[in-house]
């Protein structure tokens, strides 16, 4: 058998962080339009698309220094950095597609950006009143489609097996156009619906013991 190029795609907000960081900052600095629209994106009523920009533009731009700051203070779940090791050791890439922004991933992260092969989400623009969002990923229902951000990133390198990490609704359609998937709270209620195999995971320690048995046996 010849060599299969594997890459990991990874969802950031709850899978990489140990807390749900997007969605506090959201409940943070836009309250009732969180209490009214984050239970709609969640149940697939109402598309991220259109929700997650209703949202931050609600939010005046004089507040995006305390938004940088609440994410710096965000604990990653447990065995990041040493998954990261595990796979430059074996050359596997490490793509983070987030269904937030991007900046805010940048803040979390600190040094370890530049252990990440990239970084792919929205962006916000502060030079006005109230925030805007631009994406260069809006696809259909989403604002971040990131089977559109895995299909760009395979023509900057091979990837016969891409492997997706997730935990909620931005990962869902990910999931489903990656042949591997590690998935844990909401997004594995999601497959299950679906009828759709997964690995389950709470942390990276997880993740990288069945790599190791699983993917890369």
């Amino acid at each position: 058998m010849g060599i299969v190029n594997r890459a990991v795609f990874s969802d950031f907000d709850g899978t990489i962080t140990a807390q749900e960081s997007f969605v506090r900052v959201l409940e943070t600095f836009a309250p009732e339009a969180s209490g009214l629209l984050i239970p709609k994106m969640y149940d697939l009523s109402l598309s991220l698309r259109e929700g997650v920009r209703l949202l931050l533009e609600s939010i005046e731009s004089r507040h995006y220094p305390e938004m940088l700051d609440s994410v710096r203070r965000t604990p990653l779940r447990p065995g990041f950095e040493e998954f990261l090791s595990f796979l430059e050791a074996r050359g596997i890439p490490f793509v983070i597609v987030t269904g937030g922004i991007t900046a805010f991933v940048r803040a979390t992260l600190g040094p370890l950006e530049k252990r990440v092969n990239g970084i792919y989400g929205a962006d916000l623009d502060t030079g006005g009143r109230m925030l805007k969002l631009h994406s260069d990923w809006e696809a259909g229902s989403e604002l971040v489609s990131k089977p559109l951000v895995l299909e760009t990133v395979r023509k900057t390198f091979p990837v016969d097996l891409p492997v997706a990490i997730g935990d909620s609704v931005t990962d869902l359609e990910m999931a489903l156009a990656c042949p591997v998937v590690f998935a844990r709270d909401r997004l594995a209620g999601y497959l299950d619906q679906r009828g759709r195999s997964y690995y389950r995971y709470e942390d990276f320690v997880d993740i990288r013991r069945t790599f190791q048995k699983e993917i890369l046996a």
